[in-house]
């Protein structure tokens, strides 16, 4: 846009002059811009937005950046004080009011920064003009969001007053004192969100009164008797008092009037002006230019990149609400640190293996959340403003906390579904064994239960072993009734063979006397409703001796022993 020719300007009859009120100067025959804004009014002129061919100047810088900013009332001689700062004249610095139709509006900057040795840190140093406070046109908000926006940015910030200090001048500290008692008051060795601007108390006057800048200052931020009890006066009394604490943070400095004829300055070399001005003015600069330090963010210097990348962050935050406020800055700076914490408390969850027993899971929640807290603590900008930051971290700990619940209870559910299933399946094994024995059953019961006691944890438990109480209960009670049922028909058949065989050893039907023989087999072999294997091998001793003593009975004595045995056991099946 301003890579204009030089020869083109000059073929219309473009002056020097002329073109430095552009904001070019020519190098050869290419214009370049040397003067810019870098924040404009929004068309309400209640907001402030980037101007983006001024920042691209800016990005281009790859050395740490510092600003020099000078705030003040509308028409209280901003722009010449920084040209006189810059050693510039009228024509080839910042436009001075009648030198300008439109006077400053939004934020420049002069495009050639200064480089300066900081520290044995080269440094280029950006000097910023802003738009006069109480001019006509704009609101009070708009004014409120100038101040603070130069108050975040710069390193060193000139608060030029003509004459005297008013109550409204130390009312517009208020910003500056809040970002004081939220960003700056932090403990030794700690990062700071930014480092605070030194402010500067410049007090244009002739005449003192015998008293130092400093006492004139020290004076307008005493308290104000407040009997009546002013809601007013007593928050300027409040800024009043955080002001005289930021006592180590600021200084003040007195200079006098260049010339009667303030119209004319502008076409006045230094031999024209009040020596006592000059004088002061060169023990000025010596002042700006000893307060001057890199920006420092976060701990880290600025290039140019970052220094607009953080002046973007800064105008969200202070164009977000109705009217600029601390708060909205303290959420922008807490935000990376947010995020960190978050971060913190996702990486200690995660190192859980799921799935764990509620109580379990809450435990360690409520131990992880407790640390991240205590690392926002450490680190979080802001004292009375932190508090949303805190809520809000708080509520993305839940919401992530909640993932982990939902994770924990699909976890333990797919783990107990298969312990069901694996039970499941054993049980309907042990029904379908060909030789049925009770006491593989029963083994296997109860390894099931071990290992599904043992194994399925988490919220799914209860539930699946209620289902498991009745899974197993059905299948030991289908196994009983099966188990009898095979062994009363195997007792049967055999007793029938053996029948068989007592008839034709004995030729005929023998009569049945089971007496004492017949109870205590039944005895040995039905109890608690069913047949036990442990007794078979007494039971055929038993036999034996009957046998021996009766041959031909034997059959006899099976045949009513299952008989007798199936009756008791439908009885007591019942």
């Amino acid at each position: 846009m301003y890579a204009l020719l030089c020869n083109s300007l000059y073929n219309f009859q473009f002056s020097l002059s002329s073109l430095i009120n552009l904001g070019l100067v020519c190098y050869g025959n290419q214009a370049v811009l040397i003067l810019f804004p870098i924040i404009e009014p929004d068309p309400g002129h209640t907001k402030l937005r980037l101007s983006s061919e001024g920042l691209e100047a800016i990005k281009r810088i790859t050395n740490p950046i510092a600003a020099v900013s000078v705030i003040g009332p509308y028409r209280s001689g901003k722009s010449f004080l920084l040209n006189q700062l810059l050693s510039l004249s009228c024509y080839e610095g910042f436009g001075v009011g009648h030198m300008r139709d439109t006077k400053t509006k939004g934020i420049w900057v002069w495009g050639t920064p200064l480089e300066l040795d900081i520290n044995g840190v080269k440094t280029s140093v950006f000097y910023l003009d802003t738009e006069g406070f109480e001019s006509i046109g704009k609101s009070n908000v708009y004014d409120d969001r100038i101040f603070a926006l130069a108050t975040v940015l710069s390193s060193v910030l000139i608060y030029n007053l003509p004459e005297t200090i008013r109550e409204a001048d130390i009312s517009r500290l208020s910003f500056a004192v809040e970002l004081a008692e939220e960003f700056y008051g932090r403990s030794a060795g700690q990062d700071v969100a930014f480092e605070p601007a030194k402010l500067l108390w410049l007090i244009q006057r002739d005449f003192l009164q015998g008293k130092s800048v400093q006492q004139m200052v020290n004076e307008a931020l005493q308290h104000v008797p407040n009997s009546d009890g002013n809601k007013n006066i007593d928050q300027v009394n409040q800024i009043r008092d955080s002001l005289a604490i930021m006592g180590d943070n600021s200084t003040a400095f007195s200079l006098p009037q260049p010339h009667l004829q303030r119209t004319k300055l502008c076409d006045m070399k230094d031999g024209e002006l009040d020596p006592m001005y000059v004088k002061k003015r060169e023990q000025l600069k010596e002042l700006v230019a000893s307060f001057i330090r890199p920006k420092i963010v976060q701990g880290k210097s600025l290039n140019g990149k970052e220094f607009v990348a953080f002046l973007e962050q800064i105008l969200e935050a202070l164009n977000k609400g109705e009217i600029p406020t601390t708060g909205s800055l303290v959420e922008v700076f807490n935000k990376g640190i947010l995020e960190r914490c978050l971060k913190l408390y996702s990486e200690m969850m995660a190192k859980l293996r799921l799935p764990l027993p509620e109580k379990s899971l809450q435990n360690v929640h409520e131990s992880s959340k407790g640390e991240t807290m205590k690392s926002f603590d450490e680190q979080h900008f802001g004292r009375h403003h932190a508090k949303k930051s805190v809520m809000q971290l708080d509520e993305e700990i839940e919401k992530v906390y909640k993932n982990f619940i939902l994770a924990n209870e699909y976890k333990s559910a797919k783990l107990c579904e298969a312990l069901y299933t694996r039970c499941e399946d054993r049980m309907d094994q042990l029904q379908v064994l060909r030789l049925p024995s009770m006491a593989k059953f029963n083994a296997g019961f109860l390894q099931c239960n071990q290992s599904f006691e043992r194994e399925c944890v988490g919220p799914s438990k209860a539930n699946y072993e209620n289902r498991m109480i009745k899974m197993m209960g059905k299948s030991k009670s289908s196994f009983i009734k099966e188990y009898n049922h095979r062994l009363f028909n195997w007792l049967v058949a055999f007793s029938l063979v053996m029948v068989s065989l007592s008839i034709t050893t004995r030729f005929g039907i023998l009569l049945l006397q089971p007496g004492k023989h017949l109870s205590t087999a039944l005895s040995l072999i039905w109890t608690d409703g069913h047949y036990h294997l442990l007794s078979w091998r007494q039971f055929w001793w038993y036999i034996g001796d009957v046998t021996a003593e009766e041959p031909g009975h034997v059959g006899c004595y099976l045949y009513t022993i299952v008989i007798k045995g199936a009756r008791i056991g439908q009885e007591q099946t019942r």
